[in-house]
């Protein structure tokens, strides 16, 4: 049966705040919150907790992975950002977008889309997660908390708790968070391409809503 932890979404508990990352350094799968909606997240390294995740949500190898990451440093270690790059991230993190990025050599290769070696890249709003991220001292790989029979992000953790007691060893509970995908950006290019419309404002990167 999996954990339960009830976070506060402004205030976190710092005591929970390390047992969790600790969760995830021991090979765990955890549901938490984010600025957009609840998310699956685990050790990057940790194969088989990688796998678990894409058997839960029935992710095949094309499925970008998303590396959770707290700042705009971290980003750069894992992925391929030029000046002009990094300074649209700058202005549009933390948020609720998720980039497609070329992955650097840091980025296991499994994690890498197998044919384009890209990643997705997120730096989250939300007090939970970028707490997370900074007790864990590297990059969460994470999805979406999507499940094949359901149409949107489950958003209640309670109830998440009861799907997913089995699957999961940690379910955060945040409050509610929203059921809103995030807006997602190919940079690979010269210019950014919109893959996903989502909760994120695409005005600051030159798309009329």
């Amino acid at each position: 049966m999996s954990q339960f932890f009830t976070i506060h979404p402004d205030n976190p508990n710092p005591r929970l705040i390390r047992q969790a990352a600790e969760v995830l350094r021991d090979g765990g799968v955890v549901v938490y919150p984010t600025d957009s909606c609840y998310a699956l997240g685990c050790h990057l390294d940790d194969k088989d907790a990688v796998t678990r995740i894409r058997q839960l949500r029935k992710l095949d190898e094309h499925h970008h992975m998303t590396l959770m990451c707290r700042d705009l440093s971290e980003i750069s270690r894992y992925a391929q950002v030029d000046n002009s790059k990094f300074r649209l991230l700058k202005n549009n993190t933390p948020g609720s977008y998720t980039f497609i990025l070329k992955a650097t050599k840091e980025v296991p290769k499994r994690l890498q889309h197998p044919k384009r070696s890209t990643i997705g890249i997120r730096v989250p709003d939300h007090r939970v997660a970028l707490a997370l991220l900074e007790e864990l001292g590297e990059p969460m790989c994470s999805t979406t908390l999507i499940l094949p029979n359901e149409e949107g992000p489950l958003n209640d953790a309670g109830h998440i708790r009861d799907l997913l007691e089995k699957q999961v060893e940690l379910v955060i509970d945040g409050g509610a968070v929203g059921v809103d995908f995030t807006t997602m950006f190919d940079l690979t290019g010269d210019v950014p391409v919109l893959l996903r419309r989502g909760k994120g404002d695409v005005a600051p990167f030159g798309i009329e809503d």
